[in-house]
């Protein structure tokens, strides 16, 4: 996981609502405990025609999205079951951010966990973003916000402890480890 401080991206749209963790991730995917590769799989059935060629009107298969890290998707984005497979075939196609009005809080907990920001917004505002997609947009962590390039700025919620672990690319267990010396420290200080 690397860690960032901005991020700047055109987006992809995906203007469905209630996509769920099976249409990220199809559930015949998920016998892997290894995350490369599975960006190959995400949103599989939506991407691929039954023979493997790609679905050409499908945004993913759009060559001007190519290379994008920012999803601007419908509301109820990430609900269904609990997967950490689908924030990590998301990261593996290369995004590191989710704009959506509605985000299931299992999903957003797995993707801080796993270094894909989700950033919720009013519906209106993620309407506008989404008429707008090769804008390219600037996500500022440390500041909380997006910025468009016409100037306007959103400010997004995110807890202290998430973004400490993006700005710095560890998960938890790495947040910890990164902290031995400290820890170490102390416990020397207060030995019994």
């Amino acid at each position: 996981m690397s860690g960032f401080r901005t991020l700047s991206s055109a987006s992809v749209v995906l203007r469905q609502t209630n996509i769920d963790t099976d249409q990220i991730i199809p559930a015949r995917f998920l016998s892997t405990t290894e995350r490369a590769g599975l960006g190959r799989n995400a949103f599989n059935d939506w991407r691929w025609q039954a023979d493997g060629s790609p679905v050409a009107d499908f945004a993913f298969n759009q060559p001007n999205n190519a290379g994008r890290s920012i999803l601007l998707a419908g509301r109820n984005f990430g609900c269904g079951s609990s997967r950490e497979h689908a924030p990590w075939a998301l990261t593996d196609l290369g995004l590191r951010a989710i704009v959506s009005s509605e985000i299931a809080d299992i999903f957003r907990g797995n993707s801080l966990k796993n270094g894909l920001l989700p950033i919720v917004l009013d519906e209106a505002d993620v309407q506008l973003l989404m008429q707008r997609p090769d804008d390219e947009l600037t996500i500022d962590i440390a500041a909380r916000e997006l910025r468009t390039p016409d100037g306007r700025i959103y400010s997004f919620p995110l807890d202290g402890f998430s973004q400490t672990c993006l700005l710095e690319g560890v998960d938890q267990l790495g947040y910890l480890l990164g902290r031995v010396p400290e820890i170490e420290r102390y416990e020397s200080e207060h030995a019994r």
